[in-house]
């Protein structure tokens, strides 16, 4: 049901929107859930993925494997996981790209940017045990 008369809930537009997006839209796009330890140390679901962090796979033909993020390639939507590869007939290796939906960060990789946003996140999902003092 149409809730704004500004904005469309048209399919074929949203999709057009997503498939086009530019690349500092992708980077929350390309996001992956957290694990349940990092969901309670930090109070954030979710995350966007970013080299060198620790993942696992949690669905399709590669799951079970845990390795380190090597590129998130952005302009495909799949990131590439270190010793993740595929041997051709030629006998050349590729590397298997992976949606970051179908990965659960395991350990991030801490930087200034990234712990302030996740102290933003945090807040504002509220915690119900925090009292606000005015």
């Amino acid at each position: 049901m149409k809730t704004h008369r500004d904005i469309t809930s048209s399919r074929r537009k949203n999709r057009l929107a997503h498939f086009n997006a530019p690349s500092h839209l992708r980077y929350t796009i390309l996001s992956a859930s957290l694990s349940k330890e990092l969901r309670e140390k930090h109070r954030v679901r979710s995350m966007p993925i970013r080299r060198d962090d620790e993942v696992i796979i949690v669905r399709g033909n590669s799951k079970g494997t845990k390795g380190k993020v090597s590129q998130v390639y952005r302009k495909r939507w799949c990131i590439y996981i270190e010793k993740l590869v595929k041997n051709k007939v030629n006998g050349a290796t590729i590397r298997i790209p992976i949606h970051p939906s179908n990965v659960i960060i395991q350990k991030l990789k801490l930087t200034p940017d990234r712990e302030s946003l996740i102290k933003r996140k945090a807040d504002g999902r509220g915690d119900k045990n925090k009292v606000k003092l005015h």
